[in-house]
């Protein structure tokens, strides 16, 4: 283990080799606002961590809130874009265009707290 890793704590790298192995599916909806570039990035964004973290164990909706204003009412969605994490459990909820991958890495709870 590198120096620079304190005793007992893991690296992200074998973190995320333990996630790999796990049977865990993923279960994850995201709310965006039609085609806006944030909704955009935000869909490119948990595609590119989906694919490459959870690959096979994952099941993305995307839902356009102003073609199901009802599917995001009954979410309580109040800002887009918004990912939900309905399984496993507990429910956890992302806003914004998911670009600080290893914050919703850790949302995920595919890697241990970032460090500050």
């Amino acid at each position: 283990m590198p120096d620079d890793v304190p005793h007992g704590t893991k690296t992200l790298d074998a973190a995320l080799a333990e996630v790999a192995g796990s049977e865990d599916q993923y279960v994850l909806r995201l709310y965006v606002t039609g085609q806006t570039a944030r909704g955009v990035r935000a869909i490119d964004n948990i595609k590119r961590i989906c694919e490459k973290h959870l690959q096979g164990r994952y099941d993305l909706e995307v839902i356009d809130i102003y073609q199901k204003p009802s599917l995001a009412a009954g979410e309580k969605i109040i800002a887009a874009p918004t990912l939900v994490k309905v399984l496993p459990a507990p429910i956890r909820r992302f806003v914004g265009d998911l670009s600080d991958t290893e914050k919703v890495l850790f949302g995920l709870d595919l890697v241990p707290r970032p460090t500050p």
